[in-house]
């Protein structure tokens, strides 16, 4: 898989604080990739000497290769959603006009809000009016700064089918966030960054680990503590041999949250 962002061991200082200590990354095409760190861990000082489609961090190929999202962004309450994407096609030098307009606002969901004010949307659809300023330009890197902050639980699934989407087009995401469930749902890799290194990374099934199974029997619900996958048969077999009646296994497995409690404490 080809890297769309490769960063080679980064070093970033302010004063005598290192805010990455030799950070190496990479992100490939149609890859979804979650950030985690608690704050002050350097997620959002990943800047530096990077490469971007190939090109230096910087260069005109490497800025018109990435769309970037803010935490804290904020677009003037009085323009409409059309007005805020053609300020941005300006800041960006898109010449996609309005056929590009219309297409970013009906992916986001927003195809009937183009006249509406930024002042009259609620949170989630600010939120994925930003989406759709960032995808300006077919960008291949989209750099989102907690997408999900401040949205109720359908604004954030929203987001996330959003997410999905892009990458089923082909688009990478970097994807900086605190909340966990949201990279198990979406990502296909995890890094968890803290005091300027990468202390952990893989998927987010590679992260976690087994926990044991849970067998509910008509006598009640009993929890075999260490046990695996393969240990399942054995465990149904002298079961159901000691006159028990099975209806259900479940394997249990640690979460991302304990993971990266874990790594990070």
């Amino acid at each position: 898989m080809a890297a769309v962002l490769s960063v080679s061991s980064l070093h970033k200082r302010y004063g005598a604080t290192a805010a990455l200590s030799g950070v190496t990354l990479e992100v490939g095409e149609a890859e979804l990739v979650g950030l985690l760190g608690p704050n002050g861990a350097g997620k959002s000082t990943l800047t530096g000497t990077v490469t971007v489609c190939g090109a230096p961090a910087g260069s005109d190929t490497a800025r018109r290769s990435i769309g970037y999202l803010a935490e804290l962004f904020r677009f003037p309450g009085w323009c409409t959603a059309d007005e805020v994407l053609v300020l941005h096609q300006r800041l960006a030098g898109s010449s996609g006009g309005d056929a590009e307009r219309r297409e970013l606002l009906e992916l986001v969901g927003l195809g009937r809000e183009a006249r509406r004010r930024v002042d009259t949307m609620s949170k989630g659809m600010q939120q994925r009016l930003g989406i759709a300023q960032a995808l300006i330009g077919s960008p291949k890197l989209l750099l989102l700064d907690e997408p999900t902050s401040a949205l109720d639980p359908a604004g954030r699934r929203t987001v996330r089918e959003l997410l999905e989407e892009l990458r089923r087009r082909g688009t990478s995401v970097l994807l900086n966030t605190h909340l966990l469930s949201e990279v198990e749902h979406v990502c296909d890799r995890v890094l968890i960054l803290d005091r300027g290194a990468i202390v952990a990374a893989g998927a987010p099934a590679e992260l976690t680990r087994a926990r044991g199974v849970q067998v509910e029997l008509a006598s009640g619900t009993r929890v075999f503590d260490g046990a695996a996958r393969e240990d399942v048969p054995r465990i149904v077999s002298d079961l159901v041999a000691a006159g028990e009646q099975v209806y259900s296994v479940q394997l249990l497995r640690s979460t991302l949250e304990e993971r990266y409690l874990e790594v990070v404490a």
